[in-house]
């Protein structure tokens, strides 16, 4: 399935209900020291009405081990996020889903299966290198992040023809607050363009 969106940055159940009204296919929740932390109960609490519905991904940065105990305990996410070089060094649970981030093409060359393509730091709204990007999709299934609003997926998704994108500081009011208003542009934006590639695709 092409087409996938991720909102990321979950702090608020309000934020949880306007990405599940927008018709997100997963949402992120951050542990990475940001405007958008939160920590792993706080996270469980708000990630509640999305269980069973949308994928609950745990978004982190170079975690601690204690860290990694912590919110697998208490968040128990359907998916890790973090830069592909920490995943060696973790030590996670059979089974669990990973999505390592790559924000270069030699750091993708030493992932394996689905990634997430970023810019250099993440939630600053740093665009990613779009053109390195294109190049990974057409070989492997690619989320797109960094950058990403309303105003500029459809191009992005265009350009890049990723399996998936990915927003945070976008989609937001101010640093850490969701709009819903502009969750929802963007959700029915991607879905457009993404539309589009299929149509391409068949022709």
């Amino acid at each position: 399935m092409a087409g996938f969106i991720k909102i990321c940055g979950m702090t608020e159940a309000r934020a949880v209900a306007a990405a599940l009204e927008a018709g997100a296919d997963a949402i992120g929740f951050v542990f990475a020291s940001s405007v958008r932390q939160v920590d792993p109960v706080q996270a469980a609490r708000l990630a509640q009405p999305a269980r069973g519905r949308v994928p609950c991904v745990a978004v982190t940065l170079h975690p601690s081990p204690a860290l990694i105990v912590e919110i697998l305990r208490e968040f128990q996410p359907d998916v890790l996020q973090t830069d592909v070089e920490d995943l060696a060094g973790l030590a996670l649970p059979a089974g669990l889903v990973t999505l390592p981030v790559c924000r270069d093409a030699a750091r993708a060359a030493k992932a394996s299966g689905r990634i997430l393509f970023e810019g250099p730091r993440s939630g600053t709204g740093q665009v990613a290198d779009w053109s390195a990007a294109r190049q990974l999709a057409a070989q492997r299934e690619l989320i797109l992040a960094g950058g990403l609003a309303p105003e500029n997926v459809e191009e992005a998704i265009a350009q890049v023809r990723p399996f998936g994108v990915d927003v945070s500081s976008g989609v937001e009011e101010r640093p850490g607050r969701k709009d819903p208003a502009r969750m929802a542009d963007f959700v029915a934006r991607a879905r457009a363009a993404f539309a589009r590639l299929t149509r391409e695709r068949q022709l």
